[in-house]
Parts: C-alpha cells; structure tokens; sequence
C-alpha cells in the first residue's frame, strides 16, 4: 500500500506525478528543482540559490513525512553542467552529516525540466 505525501511547503508537480509516495518504512521523492512553492513560478538566481531551494524543497517533503535528512539514504543529482559540480556539491553538503550521508550518484544531463541547473530527488527510510 502506498500513501501520497503532499505539501504546499514544496512546489506542486507539474505534470502527472506526487511530490512523494511512502510504501512500508520507504519515501521515495520526486525530483526537485528551484521551483519557489509559494508561487509555483521558476527561481531566477545564483547557482548557490538555486541549489539552496531545492534542498529546501526537499527538506520541505520530507518534514511533511515526519522525516529529516538524517533518514536519506540515497540521492540522485542531475545537473546541466559537470563544472558546476563543486558549488552544488559544497551546499548539498550543508544539509547533510558528512558521516552518514547518504549513497548517491550525480549525473550530467543534457536538459532539465525547465532547463534548471540542478534536480535532486532522494529515498528516505522512516526507522533509523
């Protein structure tokens, strides 16, 4: 069984998908980009921005599953440009305890939706 996470906190989905679905123990998010939620209207800003808001989009999920980042166990990063790598790495690394960070890979994509510079979805566990 599956329950649908929801907040107004992160941007409503733009197209046919769910901010998060939680099966059993496990959440799994969609991807997030620098999508402003009180708006629902593109961020125009620095890289350094940008990043920062969709950490914050998905911190804004995973506090609607009563979760932290503390749970993440696992995260995709796509991002536009490879020489970006080092700032977004450097604020994703902010959000996250360098000890038990979660398992991810980080991609270079030729688009994003939006073409946005980063997405970044995560799968979380409730029982840590």
């Amino acid at each position: 069984m599956k329950k649908i996470i929801t907040t107004t906190n992160a941007p409503a989905p733009i197209g046919p998908y769910n901010q998060a679905v939680l099966t059993g123990n496990m959440l799994y998010t969609s991807g997030q980009i620098a999508i402003d939620p009180e708006t629902n209207e593109l961020f125009k800003g620095s890289l350094e921005e940008e990043t920062h808001l969709v950490m914050k989009n998905l911190k804004a999920i995973l506090t609607e599953a009563g979760l932290t980042f503390e749970n993440v166990i696992k995260t995709s990063i796509f991002i536009s440009d490879m020489n970006n790598f080092s700032i977004i790495n450097k604020i994703y690394a902010e959000y996250f305890n360098e000890a038990t960070a979660p398992a991810r890979e980080t991609v270079e994509v030729a688009n994003l939706p939006k073409f946005v510079n980063v997405e970044i979805s995560a799968i979380a566990v409730t029982d840590i």
